[in-house]
């Protein structure tokens, strides 16, 4: 096979060491290979950097083993043209199983031009990858602390939750506090309700009446002062977040990289009409996250925490994508293909950037929540006969590839309509219901509406 890159190297790392395997091409032709194992510290790395640079290596591929790659990654960046791979696509042939081996196997693979290179974002926005996705993980550890919260409370015969939809709210901790307090008795418990939730007293004194000893005022009192701990990181968080953004559009960041992974064919991919491309917008620079924010938040679902976790995904230039459709595998919201002799098998959605995912599809339930949407069409339409979760990431992906065409062409989204989907086939739908019209025994008779009479 021909020879891509000349002088490189494999790594094969772990939490302790990392193998190193170095192949050059030498002036007369012949191919060196040596390897080596370092210690992953940062003095050990630092010995596997100069070691790579003494035979002028170029280019540095290795495998994305969990967190392992990320210090290896920290000290090469700069001095190579490093490629992180998925590991799934260069198992090794069976037998070759050792440590050595695997990183002769990647070298070798590397030298040929074999590896497709995963995205790894500028630092900045690892940072911000790491800010947003700790929120994420606070949200869902104060999710469990309500849940662990209402157990208590139901251990008690308190059915507090029966009544209040959040039982954090501000009338349910008051309660909670005078419950604390040594407070006992339902009817003084339940005055203590605020706004419209006072029109509920008597069903919540028939819910505050339990037998709350001190053991459960512990145990509410430690979930309490838990919940207020997180809700605290939690704001915290999303001010540094805000920092980080405003930093990131305040300085000017580096040219905008070239895409990282092979292409998908763009032939048969539909372009959305909702974003009307203008020539020539495809080689705009990269927008700010700050007017990326600004350009996205009209559309529907896209709150301002979600949008910040997508942004932190995927940035702001979707250059480094080919189309539409390679973000949307990328992001794991394509639906899987795999087929055989003729047959199509499990259409499973691909696996690919899990928070990324779980973003997208927060934001799309909160889309088809939104009356005269495009979003909530698409939904109603599917949900018959494909059921609500294949719907939701249906609609995840219709975000996605908005989002993908307004950071690209940078124009503002233009919502549809919900009744776009059925102007845009009104014969096939006429047709359709007069068959099934015709079918439960009626002649039906078609009289257009005027005009005026639709304004």
């Amino acid at each position: 096979m021909q020879v891509t890159y000349p002088r490189c190297a494999g790594l094969d790392v772990h939490q302790k060491t990392v193998v190193a395997c170095r192949i050059c091409t030498l002036a007369d032709g012949r191919t060196q290979m040596q390897t080596r194992t370092f210690q992953t510290t940062t003095n050990g790395l630092l010995q596997l950097r100069d070691w790579l640079q003494e035979q002028g290596c170029t280019h540095v591929a290795m495998e994305s083993t969990g967190e392992y790659w990320k210090p290896v990654y920290n000290v090469l960046e700069g001095g190579f043209e490093l490629l992180l791979v998925n590991a799934r696509h260069i198992k090794a042939v069976p037998g070759r199983k050792t440590d050595v081996k695997d990183a002769e196997w990647i070298a070798d693979l590397l030298r040929h031009g074999l590896l497709r290179p995963s995205f790894v974002p500028p630092l900045p926005q690892r940072d911000l990858r790491d800010l947003t996705r700790q929120r994420a993980n606070l949200v869902g550890e104060r999710a469990d602390v309500i849940n662990r919260l209402q157990k208590v409370l139901e251990g008690a015969n308190i059915k507090l939750a029966s009544v209040v939809t959040d039982v954090t709210g501000v009338s349910a901790r008051a309660m909670l506090s005078a419950m604390l307090s040594g407070q006992t008795d339902p009817q003084s418990l339940a005055e203590l309700a605020y706004g419209r939730m006072r029109q509920k007293r008597a069903a919540l004194e028939q819910a505050l009446t339990g037998f709350v000893r001190e053991h459960h005022r512990f145990l509410l009192r430690t979930h309490l002062t838990h919940m207020d701990f997180l809700e605290e990181q939690i704001e915290q968080f999303n001010q540094q977040i805000a920092q980080q953004i405003q930093q990131m559009s305040s300085s000017s960041g580096p040219p905008p990289a070239e895409p990282t992974t092979d292409p998908l064919p763009s032939e048969g991919v539909a372009k959305l009409p909702e974003v009307a491309a203008s020539e020539g917008d495809s080689a705009l620079a990269p927008a700010s996250y700050t007017r990326a924010l600004q350009l996205l938040n009209p559309v529907p679902g896209l709150g301002e925490r979600v949008l910040q976790a997508i942004l932190a995904e995927i940035g702001t230039d979707m250059r480094r994508f080919p189309s539409e459709a390679h973000l949307s595998s990328w992001a794991g919201v394509s639906p899987g293909n795999n087929e055989s002799a003729g047959k199509r098998y499990s259409g499973k959605t691909t696996g690919g950037n899990m928070a990324l995912r779980v973003a997208l599809t927060q934001a799309a339930y909160g889309a088809v929540r939104t009356k005269e949407s495009s979003f909530r069409a698409v939904y109603e339409r599917l949900v018959r006969r494909r059921g609500k979760k294949r719907a939701i990431i249906a609609v995840a992906r219709k975000l996605l590839v908005v989002i993908y065409q307004v950071l690209l062409h940078q124009q503002p989204y233009k919502e549809l309509g919900a009744d776009y989907l059925d102007a845009r086939s009104r014969e096939a739908i006429k047709k359709r219901s007069i068959q099934r019209l015709n079918k439960l025994g009626f002649t039906v008779t078609l009289d257009p509406i005027p005009a005026v009479a639709l304004a």
